[in-house]
């Protein structure tokens, strides 16, 4: 299975995103607003300058005290940002999420930000899949 059909049975690939220079505060607003943990930070909607989510705001609150709010989204997105197709294997992205302990992943398409996935997303499908596995085994075994 790939994150394609992650993404198929989501039914969206819609993608949030703000720019490097909103405000932390209008990054929870986004957060809050539209019930994420993360946001895609970039200039132009298309391309991957960061990754913000709530524990990067919670990080620089604790650093920096409130007067992180009104800073620049750019002083505490996460520029590292690990990526995925939509043509990558599950387990292969379950994986990468755990080894390097994100849980937002932006799936990329020619390298343009396409969509992204939560860990959230991948387990539940995972969930879906095994339960559909096993409801085919039982009505196999009670023929």
């Amino acid at each position: 299975m790939k994150i394609a059909d992650v993404m198929r049975s989501r039914g969206t690939t819609d993608v949030v995103t703000v720019s490097p220079d909103q405000t932390v505060t209008d990054l929870l607003a986004v957060l809050a607003e539209h019930r994420i943990g993360a946001v895609i930070v970039s200039a132009d909607g298309s391309t991957i300058d960061g990754i913000a989510s709530e524990r990067d705001i919670v990080r620089r609150l604790h650093d920096r005290g409130a007067e992180v709010l009104q800073a620049p989204v750019s002083e505490i997105m996460t520029t590292k940002v690990h990526t995925c197709t939509d043509d990558d294997q599950i387990e292969a992205v379950a994986h990468l999420m755990t080894q390097q302990r994100v849980r937002h992943l932006p799936v990329v398409r020619e390298t343009t930000l396409y969509s992204i996935v939560s860990i959230g997303d991948v387990v539940k499908f995972r969930i879906e899949q095994l339960q559909a596995e096993r409801d085919h085994l039982v009505e196999y075994i009670q023929q």
